[in-house]
């Protein structure tokens, strides 16, 4: 059975009573015997952050966090770095710079494992740069207020969520023109805008929302109209019959169907 990931869009809470999203990580790993491992390759202080989750996951039940620290190809392709994550039951990705986590990963022994781990059932999360990373295209910077190909930076990702393309902070920062100028660009993947404190759970090819903000759905699947200038020319984007959803804590979403489903408990009414 294949694992579950944990998309998250930053800034989730850690504080006791109001950490559902990293409480549910926990649990989903196993909780009192999960063997937690915390990657902060995406971040300029490491140490920092790979004290935070493990004072929050311990204090969420979970007895065995260890960092792995991977700050060059060479550590990700080493037989530490692998032999780690053979004993994980979840692996948590922390924020920074997702293009770090991609440069120093890709394609390393470690990747092949973490892949290789999620197939047998293993539990992958990430925050932020951690959720950027899983899909295939990735967003990589691009402030430029207006739908166009000058808005956004894209590359490749680590595949672990093909099929879409995510943005992070999403109604925080106001990221809803950057990803239509990315959705119009590769209109083949969905967009996810992931607001702070809310989560996708994926399972199979369905996610449920879960935290306190919405995830904004775009799908130019069926759009009527696309006219997209290249990236050198800039200028704005023609995008028609887009389809856009919103979707609070509880909704869920088939990534194959491109639909909207019911909550899980109206479900349960009809």
């Amino acid at each position: 059975m294949p694992g579950k990931l944990l998309v998250i869009g930053g800034a989730e809470s850690h504080d006791a009573g109001d950490d559902e999203i990293l409480e549910r990580f926990v649990l989903l790993a196993g909780g009192a015997d999960a063997n937690l491992v915390v990657i902060a390759t995406a971040s300029e202080s490491p140490a920092e952050r790979e004290k935070e989750y493990a004072e929050a996951f311990h204090r969420l039940g979970a007895e065995r966090v260890t960092p792995l620290r991977l700050e060059s190809r060479e550590d990700a392709n080493g037989d530490l770095a692998t032999s780690a994550l053979e004993r994980a039951t979840g692996v948590f990705f922390t924020g920074g710079d997702q293009l770090r986590i991609t440069t120093v990963l890709g394609g390393s022994k470690v990747d092949s494992a973490l892949h290789a781990r999620l197939a047998e059932g293993m539990v992958l999360a990430g925050t932020s740069a951690g959720a950027a990373m899983m899909s295939s295209t990735m967003i990589l910077g691009g402030s430029v207020a207006t739908v166009s190909s000058a808005s956004v930076r894209t590359g490749p990702g680590m595949e672990f969520l093909p099929g879409v393309l995510i943005d992070m902070h999403f109604a925080e920062r106001g990221r809803l023109n950057r990803l239509l100028s990315a959705i119009a660009m590769f209109p083949h993947e969905l967009g996810l805008g992931i607001d702070e404190n809310t989560a996708i759970l994926v399972d199979g090819d369905v996610f449920e929302v879960l935290g306190r903000g919405t995830v904004t759905v775009i799908d130019a699947g069926q759009a009527r109209d696309i006219s997209c200038p290249s990236v050198d020319a800039g200028g704005p984007i023609a995008l028609w019959g887009a389809q856009l959803h919103v979707l609070p804590a509880g909704h869920r979403f088939n990534l194959t169907e491109r639909m909207p489903m019911r909550r899980a408990e109206e479900d349960h009414a009809h």
